[in-house]
């Protein structure tokens, strides 16, 4: 069970990161935002591989090409599809349209590598995405989350768009984890899930240069790249913090998942990080309804069918 394990850890981590990702979106571009995010976890990638004495490895054409192809559709388009709906529809409502990616990735898998599940991994998919669902959909009366839909409501922020962008990002997290588990499946060769994450990183990052450039283009303040909040000692503290637990482990994390478990069972454990906010938010005082519990436990259901009968 190491990809299982693996892709649990990877969720935990991914709801700390989240939180802080929505809370600096509201004064930092998502662009910007996966842009540095991505840089700094490369190079923290490549003192891994340096550290690990693994700088040397022989990556076969067509898995290399898959990796970048997959990093530029799942980390470049999505992760910014995903950040840029946060901003539009708020974080639980871009979590909600999250929950499509784990069976559009099974339906992939499906059709394209042949990955056959059982009925009772299709059950624990269901379990678990509803569970998530369930609580991600949880409105409490003082949380930023309806402060900032009240927010919305008053500026008429284009709903539409954020949908777009949901499923934007639902679908190219999908079409990327599948890609890398064809790139990492293959019994004719190895090739190490830290090395994957840092091919798909590095793919990720290149995407966006264009359309950052495009971005500043087109805007009348040239200065992008150049925000005074990138100044800051304690913005930086907290990025780092962010990128380390979200980016750097939990990308490494997420390709040991697709690389040791079925990529529709993967796809799925990886997107249960709102449930890791209950207690987190339970551990700091907050009211938790009894709604959200049973969310969680749904999901949990779900999670110990796919662990032990998936």
């Amino acid at each position: 069970m190491k990809g299982e394990v693996a892709a649990i850890v990877a969720a935990c981590l991914w709801a700390v990161a989240s939180a802080i990702y929505s809370r600096l979106g509201e004064r930092i571009p998502a662009l910007q935002i996966n842009l540095i995010k991505g840089i700094v976890s490369i190079i923290l990638f490549v003192v891994t591989i340096l550290w690990r004495n693994e700088l040397f490895t022989n990556i076969p054409i067509f898995p290399f090409w898959l990796l970048l192809l997959s990093g530029a559709i799942g980390i470049g388009l999505g992760d910014t599809a995903f950040l840029s709906a946060m901003n539009t529809l708020g974080t639980r409502r871009a979590l909600l349209m999250q929950t499509l990616s784990p069976p559009i990735t099974a339906i992939l898998a499906l059709i394209f590598l042949g990955e056959n599940l059982k009925i009772i991994a299709w059950f624990g998919i269901v379990l678990t995405v509803i569970g998530v669902a369930w609580v991600v959909t949880e409105r409490t009366t003082q949380s930023n989350d309806d402060i900032l839909d009240e927010f919305q409501q008053r500026t008429r922020i284009n709903l539409r768009k954020g949908i777009i962008l949901g499923l934007v990002a639902a679908f190219a997290n999908a079409i990327g984890a599948v890609f890398s588990r064809v790139a990492l499946s293959s019994e004719d060769i190895s090739i190490s899930p830290l090395w994957a994450a840092l091919l798909r990183l590095s793919a990720g990052v290149i995407v966006l240069f264009p359309w950052l450039y495009l971005q500043a283009r087109n805007s009348q303040n040239r200065t992008t790249l150049t925000t005074p909040y990138w100044k800051s000692p304690r913005i930086l503290a907290i990025v780092f913090f962010a990128v380390f637990c979200g980016t750097y482990l939990g990308i490494w994390l997420q390709q040991v998942a697709i690389k040791f478990t079925a990529v529709g069972i993967a796809s799925t454990l990886l997107q249960t990080s709102p449930i890791f906010i209950i207690p987190i938010a339970i551990g700091m005082g907050e009211r938790v309804s009894p709604r959200a519990i049973l969310g969680v436990l749904t999901s949990l259901v779900g999670i110990v069918v796919l662990f032990y009968l998936g």
